[in-house]
């Protein structure tokens, strides 16, 4: 089969399209045939070495598709499922993967291949940040930076779906449409405009509840800067590098600020977290309230111009490899 792979940490050049056996999946485990690959950040992340891995190795941690082997013991899936998976190992940037039976979750028939790949590590990100992480309610101002990238789109129109007022931060105007029309209720030029300034505005001098920063060194100041008295920080994402390191002052000259570093897989730790996620992403999607935009779609050989595109901040929504 096809699969990408890498030898070293670096750019998209250290990507490589190679022929490699079919792997075979062992005890507890799955092969799916992928239908969908999805790209995340993460996987620049992975890539460039700021989260390691064990060379060689493949990349990519989401793919929807169908069941075609399983292991013994396999209890959870039977060959000709539709599935779904979005937490590893990598490697989903192949035509076919092995997983754990419990690191993936069922595909209900609603829900198409595509969907689920540009869907299930965004959404699921997206159900933990305004479920869990902070509990978003009816009457909660909160701030949504990269609120036209893939997480951002689905974290926009599920808060809103709780009846919060949407503040996104986006680089253009296009951006800046795409935005409203999932879910912004005002949207921020953060290159053109201060943006704790408008959200101060907005929000008549109180500020947020809750500021979702997948950016990272560049907004830290700004979403600091627009929280509320006893407002929350979560930084999820490092899209312009990682946080430099925060005196812990520095929070509470803030007006006693609580500040975390929320990861996907801590909540979806064990199969039943990770089904109750899936649920409810699914829920939500069904129902209309979250429509997923798949913005754009890589063929797998084009994979160093999918990385490209994204760390360049040049696509919209989620972003997919055709198998």
């Amino acid at each position: 089969m096809r699969a990408v792979r890498l030898d070293r940490a670096g750019g998209p050049e250290v990507l490589e399209i190679a022929t490699v056996p079919v792997p075979e999946p062992g005890p507890g485990q799955v092969r799916i045939r992928h239908h969908a690959i999805g790209l995340n950040f993460i996987d620049i992340y992975q890539r460039d070495g700021l989260y390691p891995l064990t060379y060689p190795t493949g990349l990519g941690l989401e793919a929807a598709g169908v069941v075609e082997a399983v292991g013994e013991g396999v209890t959870r899936f039977a060959v000709g499922d539709r599935i779904a998976y979005a937490n590893g190992p990598p490697g989903a940037y192949a035509e076919a993967h092995v997983v754990h039976q419990d690191r993936a979750v069922r595909l209900p028939g609603d829900i198409a291949f595509e969907t689920a790949a540009a869907a299930m590590l965004k959404g699921m990100t997206a159900e933990y940040l305004v479920q869990r992480v902070f509990h978003v309610k009816q009457g909660d101002a909160i701030l949504v930076h990269a609120a036209a990238g893939g997480v951002g789109l689905i974290l926009c129109q599920w808060a809103q779906s709780l009846g919060a007022t949407v503040i996104g931060t986006v680089g253009s105007e296009a951006k800046a449409e795409l935005a409203r029309s999932h879910g912004c209720d005002h949207v921020i030029l953060y290159d053109r405009e201060d943006v704790a300034a408008q959200v101060r505005e907005i929000t008549a001098g109180e500020g947020v509840a809750v500021a979702y920063d997948s950016v990272g060194a560049a907004t830290l100041e700004a979403s600091l800067s627009s929280l509320h008295r006893r407002g929350m920080f979560v930084t999820y994402g490092n899209a312009s590098g990682p946080v430099p390191p925060l005196e812990p002052l520095r929070l509470s000259r803030g007006g006693s600020l609580f500040m975390t570093r929320p990861t996907l897989f801590d909540y979806v730790a064990t199969p039943e977290e990770l089904d109750a996620s899936a649920q409810a992403l699914f829920a939500v999607i069904r129902s209309g309230q979250v429509k997923i935009e798949i913005g754009q779609t890589f063929a797998l050989d084009q994979v160093r111009q999918a990385h490209e595109a994204l760390a360049g901040r040049k696509t919209v929504g989620s972003t997919l490899l055709a198998p």
